[in-house]
């Protein structure tokens, strides 16, 4: 992933990616992963979603991480939030009652920054990157999430002939070769999506489904 296509999208305002609504899948499915009152939920590339929202208010500690000052202001901004910023290293750190959110690149974030962590939830993460790049991203990943955590997965697929991403897509094998043997999958859901995605119909596409996965962190050594 390219950082300095991202800001130029947080910039010029290219971010038909965010929801105004929770994620469907999020809140359908989520009840399925063992996190408690308390549990520390962890967001990678969250932009401004309100799934972030919705995790708190599940009684959730969200820990976010965002490349661009653009979006994490305008989270805080647009839900009338008004967060703590403290330096941490290279990460400017926002925080407000049930959300933190560390700002700065992924692949530099500290194991600190998720210390304690039993969750993760990547809708829009893991498609925003190109095949190549993938592998790099889920090692991070698997680095940041402790042992015995799990990951709530929203994957895409689609004929990547048809359409250049982002978003990109992770056929099921992909996520087979990319998150074993750090993690057991099991797959909730395979729904045809491209009805309601017409946008991406006018880019050429003539098939698109939405996947989801729940990962669960093995020990270390254990594949």
């Amino acid at each position: 992933m390219d950082p300095d296509f991202w800001l130029e999208r947080w910039r010029t305002g290219q971010t038909r990616f965010n929801q105004p609504e929770p994620n469907p899948a999020l809140v359908k499915y989520w009840p399925e992963i063992p996190a408690g009152h308390g549990t520390r939920v962890f967001v990678p590339l969250c932009g401004k979603t309100c799934d972030m929202l919705w995790l708190r208010d599940q009684h959730h500690h969200v820990i976010g991480n965002e490349l661009s000052d653009l979006a994490v202001g305008a989270f805080f901004e647009e839900n009338n939030l008004k967060p703590v910023l403290r330096r941490a290293g290279e990460f400017n750190v926002y925080e407000t009652s049930g959300i933190e959110i560390w700002c700065g690149d992924f692949f530099a974030l500290p194991a600190k920054a998720t210390a304690g962590v039993t969750a993760g939830y990547d809708r829009a993460s893991l498609v925003a990157f190109p095949p190549h790049a993938q592998p790099a991203y889920a090692d991070k990943l698997a680095q940041l999430l402790p042992e015995g955590s799990d990951l709530f997965l929203i994957t895409l697929d689609y004929d990547q002939s048809q359409m250049n991403g982002p978003p990109f897509s992770v056929p099921d094998q992909q996520v087979e070769r990319l998150f074993r043997p750090a993690f057991e999958i099991a797959k909730r859901e395979e729904t045809e999506i491209l009805d309601a995605e017409q946008r991406y119909r006018e880019r050429g596409l003539t098939r698109l489904t939405s996947s989801v996965h729940w990962l669960h962190r093995r020990p270390s050594g254990k594949g």
